[in-house]
């Protein structure tokens, strides 16, 4: 348990080290960075949501046919 627990806090750690680095490292202004994330993150939104929409879909498609295909149950 404490190596996982230490495992998670090196990860933690290195995730904000790596993240500052790209900040004091990156070629655009702050502004310009802010607004290429947002740009990127609302992008994978976007493909996110239509993954789910396909995805669901395909999922109702299935339930439709599996539907038709069951048998009536005994009546009472």
């Amino acid at each position: 348990m404490r190596r996982a627990i230490f495992w998670i806090y090196g990860f933690l750690v290195g995730g904000l080290i790596g993240a500052g680095l790209i900040l004091l490292l990156t070629p655009q202004s702050g502004a310009e960075l802010r607004e290429t994330i947002r740009a990127r993150w609302r992008q994978i939104l976007e493909e996110g949501r239509q993954a789910a929409a396909q995805h669901r879909a395909e999922l109702e498609r299935e339930l439709a046919m599996l539907t038709r295909r069951t048998p009536p149950g005994p009546s009472m």
